[in-house]
C-alpha cells in the first residue's frame, strides 16, 4: 500500500511517532520504540522501522499489529447501556427522558449512534466522531448487532430456520444472521438473534411476524463491543480493542 505524505522527521510541525502512540495508550515510549523497531507499527499504510518519524495525529492513520488506534484529540468514544423509557435522541420537544439527558454533564457535542426503540434498553454508542457513527450506521457496512429477546412461550422448533432464511414484512424481507434459544419455559422463551439491518423496529417485526411478540427487548453488542454487565443508565469509554475493532470492521 502506497503511503500518504505526512510530517516527515525534519518537520517542526509533527510530533513524534512514538510520543503519539504513548500519548494514545499504547504503552510507555520505550515500549513504544520497540514496537516500532520489530516493525510492527504502520502510517499511512507504510511501516515505519525509523525513531525519527514525525507524524499529524490528527490526519495520519497509525496501525499497531494492523489494529488502528485512535490519535485524534478531542474524539469521544462511549458505551452506554440506555434504560428502558428512555428515547434516543440528544433532546426531545415533548420533555420525555432522552439519552443526552444521561451525557449532560460531559462538554463534548455527542451523537448517538444509530437508534433504540424507547422499551428497548442496552448497548447505545455515543461518539463525536462523525465518520465512524456514519460508517457504523451505514447498511453498506452490515454491522452486526446483538439482541436477547423475551417472547411468549412455547417456540415451535422451526422459527430460528424461517428467521435465517427470511420472513416477509411490509418493506421487504429480513433474515438474521444467527438465532440461539437460551432458555425456556411453558410460558416464557429467552432468544439470541444477531442482525445487520437496522430498519425501524425490526426485531419486533420480525418476532411478531413468526408468531412470538416480544414482551422485553435488549440490545447486548454492536460489533465487537459487549455490553457485559454494564448497568442501565451507565456509560464507559470504549476500550482500545473495542475501538480497534470498530475502525477494522468499517474499513477505517
Amino acid at each position: 500500500m502506497t503511503a500518504t505524505p505526512g510530517p516527515g522527521p525534519s518537520d517542526p510541525d509533527g510530533i513524534r511517532l512514538q510520543k503519539v502512540m504513548a500519548a494514545a495508550g499504547i504503552g510507555s515510549r520505550r515500549a513504544c520504540e520497540k514496537m516500532i523497531e520489530e516493525g510492527r507499527v504502520s502510517v499511512n499504510g507504510e511501516v515505519v522501522l525509523e525513531q525519527g518519524r514525525r507524524v499529524d495525529p490528527e490526519t495520519d492513520v497509525i496501525r499497531v499489529d494492523t489494529l488502528r488506534i485512535n490519535t485524534a484529540a478531542g474524539t469521544v468514544y462511549l458505551a452506554m447501556n440506555k434504560p428502558r423509557g428512555y428515547v434516543t435522541a440528544m433532546s426531545d420537544p415533548e420533555g420525555r427522558p432522552n439519552v443526552g439527558d444521561l451525557v449532560a454533564d460531559r462538554v463534548e457535542r455527542l451523537f448517538h449512534v444509530g437508534r433504540l426503540d424507547a422499551d428497548t434498553e442496552g448497548l447505545l454508542l455515543l461518539t463525536n466522531d462523525g465518520e465512524l457513527a456514519h460508517r457504523l450506521s451505514h447498511p453498506s457496512y452490515e454491522v452486526p448487532k446483538t439482541y436477547l429477546a423475551e417472547v411468549l412461550g412455547p417456540m415451535a422448533r422451526d422459527v430460528g430456520k424461517r428467521l435465517r432464511e427470511g420472513v416477509q414484512l411490509e418493506d421487504g424481507i429480513v433474515r438474521v444472521d444467527s438465532f440461539k434459544l437460551i432458555d425456556s419455559t411453558s410460558n416464557k422463551v429467552l432468544v439470541e438473534l444477531v442482525l445487520h439491518e437496522g430498519r425501524k423496529h425490526i426485531v419486533r417485526r420480525a418476532l411478531a411476524e413468526v408468531g412470538h411478540p416480544v414482551q422485553q427487548l435488549v440490545r447486548t453488542a454492536v460489533g465487537p463491543v459487549q455490553l457485559g454487565a454494564q448497568k442501565p443508565g451507565k456509560i464507559r469509554v470504549l476500550t482500545r480493542d473495542e475501538l480497534a475493532g470498530l475502525f477494522t470492521l468499517v474499513a477505517m
